[in-house]
């Protein structure tokens, strides 16, 4: 399925982010041994660092061991490149790798960096973050009263991070309104990448939340599934739902992808290491019969996700509904250190088939719908005589007519409630109903 020119090693395409959904791969750390070769050792900035050092050890207020200066100076230097390269200490290292299992203990929200706050990129479905209405863009300004501002990430994560079923008070705030305390429970968070279903008879729903190790097998399943429920026939439309997915393994990402291509270019990767050139091209298989498409996405659809959406926009293979996507087209490499430690290194950007950077601008979509409410109007419904207990029946055998309010509330499609897959449906009817004229 998958045609890379080289195939060394996965990076990742995940935000810089330990509880919810990242995802890693390592890379040979010979790599970077050998770039840093070609350069001379800095001497003069050596020197002063090492003056530095001693000076700290002899006269700063309390003493403080080799070590932790050491350390203090590695994250200051991995801090000060881009919000996503970090160093990983032991237990942050096991954190991340937890992750592409689906399985991990937390919060369930992605979250970065912004203006020195903790933000949150995407809240991951079924967790104790999405249950609480924790939103895409809120940003956390206190964790259990203690204020977040200039804090690191990987602290911020940390102080979140907990003992399942305890409990945690975030301060969040949101556009529009004044900060307010939501109080959650930590949970072992164990995430299902793909959700899928029949909206109506012919059109499928497919939700991915993140793009874990299994995720292109998974999507693969989906498809037959839908078909089957839909009695053997190919589906009419489908919409891909990438909404708040946060990204993950870059091959899973592309995988997805290739369930709805036939041919041409995925993703291309650029970089300053031999494995960070990367190339991916779909094969002539096609998962989804060609089915019509709808991707939707908006602000908290990121990173892998937004490979899929970039892909299958340039292709021209599916219509990108929803709003502006997060914007993140770095890659970050995991390079695995000495006493379990490891270095998330961001190596290189990703670019999509017609050669476009997302970094820092995001997908665009070909039609934009932004995020609303639904309220049905019930003032114009009455109690008819229909819904009267013990009313006769009509005479002539003609059909009753009650009311359709309790029919209304009783739905359950998923369409009703959310007016982006709501429009997304429409659309696709739309398209339907063209090329049967």
């Amino acid at each position: 399925m998958l045609h890379p020119r080289h195939l060394a090693c996965f990076p990742i395409l995940a935000l810089s982010m330990l509880l919810g959904g990242s995802a890693w791969a390592q890379q040979p750390a010979t790599e970077t041994t050998t770039a840093s070769q070609k350069a001379p050792l800095p001497l003069d900035e050596l020197r002063t660092f090492v003056e530095v050092l001693d000076r700290i050890k002899s006269a700063y207020v309390e003493p403080i061991d080799d070590k932790t200066l050491l350390e203090n100076a590695i994250k200051g230097m991995l801090s000060n490149l881009d919000p996503h390269s970090a160093y990983l200490e032991p237990q942050a290292f096991s954190d991340l790798q937890e992750t592409t299992s689906g399985e991990f203990g937390g919060l369930g929200i992605e979250v970065g960096i912004e203006d020195s706050f903790i933000k949150v990129v995407s809240p991951i479905d079924d967790t104790p973050a999405s249950k609480a209405g924790i939103e895409a863009g809120d940003l956390i300004v206190k964790i259990d009263g203690h204020p977040t501002k200039g804090i690191s990430l990987n602290e911020a994560i940390e102080r979140m991070r907990g003992k399942s079923g305890s409990p945690i008070t975030l301060t969040l705030v949101r556009e529009g309104r004044q900060p307010f305390d939501l109080k959650l429970k930590r949970a072992v968070i164990k995430v299902k990448s793909v959700k899928s279903q029949l909206l109506e008879p012919g059109y499928g729903y497919l939700r991915v939340t993140q793009f874990q190790m299994n995720t292109g097998e998974e999507v693969s399943k989906a498809l037959a599934r839908m078909k089957k429920d839909n009695k053997g026939k190919k589906l009419e439309g489908l919409v891909l739902d990438l909404r708040n997915n946060p990204g993950g393994v870059l091959q899973s990402a592309v995988e997805v992808a290739d369930h709805f291509l036939t041919s041409g270019l995925i993703v291309y990767t650029k970089g300053r290491i031999a494995n960070s050139e990367l190339s991916f091209s779909a094969d002539a298989a096609d998962a989804s019969e060609r089915v019509p498409l709808v991707v939707l996405i908006n602000s908290g659809s990121a990173s892998a996700a937004e490979i899929v959406a970039g892909a299958l926009q340039d292709q021209k293979r599916g219509v990108i509904m929803g709003t502006e996507s997060f914007g993140k087209g770095s890659v970050q490499t995991i390079l695995p250190l000495n006493n379990d430690r490891a270095l998330k290194l961001t190596t290189a950007l990703y670019f999509t088939p017609k050669g476009r950077s997302i970094q820092a601008q995001g997908i665009e979509p070909d039609i934009e719908v932004s995020r609303a409410r639904l309220t049905r109007d019930t003032s114009n419904e009455t109690v008819r005589e229909a819904d009267l207990l013990g009313h006769l029946g009509n005479g002539n055998g003609g059909t009753e007519r009650p009311s359709n309010i309790q029919a209304a509330s009783d739905s359950t499609r998923p369409q009703d409630d959310d007016y982006q897959l709501g429009q997304a449906l429409n659309l696709l009817k739309g398209l339907s109903f063209t090329r049967r004229d």
